[in-house]
């Protein structure tokens, strides 16, 4: 068997603990599959002396996190800290010393990628920075490299998962569902990265960037959250055999010169695959032109599933060290443009408070086909004060669907918008 390889650990927070975990207790099983040992040289933290949920030795331990990972006999650096600086510095020191890197962090790989993508001499893998557990970004960086991927469609974050999940299930307004979530764990003190869609954008950008061989950031993701998802809207969705979900789509355009990348909360129907993902769990939806519709299903975060995608990067980059080469590389041979949101066509939920009096339907309508938006189906709720339009729309763009909203608001009869949501899926309502 050859010489150890030397990991150094950035981080050893609910994940890097569990990666220092299964490294020590995995160890001869993890040599036998390299064809080498894999030896925890060093584990870089803010502070020493705090109580950790495993135990590392305090000779391993360092607050000098650049020095570590510049140490000539370091092989591989893993680096799961997240954000964007010091991280940035760290991982490009260690790439200048031609070390393999394996990283989690979502955040900086949609900001600034291709600074790190640039900078690579050996290995960059980052598994771990989309779906937790998942196996994803191998399938679409490897398996599908000979295919033509049309569309990603999916639910990588966990907290809003769970938050929707308990609306709907038991009806929950959206403050008691989140004080769950953050009471299990699922959601943080501050949840704002979750439910304001910002770590769902980074994810689908890392998906699209390898889904389309285009280079996609985070200020490209059209990105909205769940904080305005009302327990009525929960109830109208359910009512028509729909579900809400914060969905990540990346799609190419019909005419496959451009893509769009967007966040935000959308109703599919119940037969849909997606549909029956419940609580903290993720899936994603691909679909390409030879394979058809392939599933990833899993949990999405978490600190030993996030840890088993790193050490199958490290498993990965390690034989790759080995046999004296590389993974692919990035991929951005397409250079598509990335259309904005307005360009972008579908169907939606349109609920309307209206005043309860003849002429109100044909007046509504009228304002939707001044726009060319087709109604699909549409059905009137309550009387007098309570009286409400419910209106679902076939395929419109983003744009015409907000320009037939403002024409809306100023009628009238219309006393408020209540709300407007995009419907994904092939079934109809």
């Amino acid at each position: 068997m050859s010489e150890p390889l030397k990991v150094a650990l950035l981080g050893c927070g609910v994940v890097g603990s569990q990666v220092v975990r299964l490294l020590t207790e995995q160890a001869d099983d993890l040599a036998a599959r390299v064809g080498a040992p894999l030896e925890l040289a060093g584990v870089a933290v803010r502070k020493l002396g705090r109580k950790r949920d495993v135990a590392v030795p305090e000779s391993l331990l360092t607050t000098d996190a650049h020095a570590l990972v510049t140490r000539d006999d370091i092989d591989i650096v893993v680096e799961v800290i997240g954000g964007i600086e010091p991280a940035r510095s760290l991982i490009l020191a260690a790439m200048a010393g031609g070390k393999s890197v394996v990283t989690a962090n979502k955040a900086l790989l949609a900001e600034d990628g291709a600074t790190v993508h640039a900078a690579n001499r050996a290995d960059l893998y980052f598994e771990a920075a989309v779906a937790g557990a998942i196996p994803l970004i191998r399938p679409l960086r490897e398996s599908l490299a000979g295919d033509r991927v049309h569309r990603v469609l999916g639910i990588v974050n966990g907290t809003t998962n769970y938050i929707l999940d308990k609306m709907d299930s038991t009806g929950a307004s959206f403050t008691d569902a989140l004080e769950e979530a953050q009471s299990l764990g699922y959601a943080e003190a501050d949840p704002t990265a979750d439910i304001e869609g910002f770590d769902a954008a980074a994810k689908a950008a890392i998906l699209a960037g390898i889904a389309f061989h285009t280079r996609v950031t985070a200020a490209d993701v059209h990105r909205e959250g769940i904080t305005e998802i009302s327990a009525a809207d929960v109830a109208s969705a359910k009512a028509m055999g729909y579900v809400i979900k914060l969905l990540a789509i990346c799609a190419r355009s019909d005419d496959g010169r451009s893509v769009g990348v967007r966040v935000h909360p959308a109703m599919i129907p119940r037969s849909h695959p997606l549909a029956g993902v419940r609580e903290a769990y993720n899936a994603v939806f691909v679909e390409a032109e030879s394979a058809g519709r392939l599933m990833f299903y899993g949990a999405g975060a978490g600190g030993a599933p996030t840890a088993s995608a790193v050490l199958g990067d490290l498993v990965a980059v390690a034989r790759n060290r080995l046999a004296g080469t590389r993974g692919p590389s990035e991929s951005v041979y397409a250079d598509l443009a990335v259309h904005p949101v307005g360009e972008t066509v579908t169907r939606y939920h349109v609920s309307l408070d209206v005043a309860d009096k003849p002429g109100v339907l044909a007046t509504v309508a009228d304002v939707f086909a001044q726009q060319d938006v087709s109604i699909q189906t549409v059905r009137q709720e309550g009387r007098g004060d309570d009286a409400q339009l419910v209106l679902v729309t076939h395929r419109a763009s983003d744009a015409a669907l907000s320009l037939t909203v403002e024409r809306l608001r100023d009628l009238d009869i219309v006393r408020a918008v209540a709300s407007v949501m995009r419907v994904e899926g092939d079934e109809a309502p």
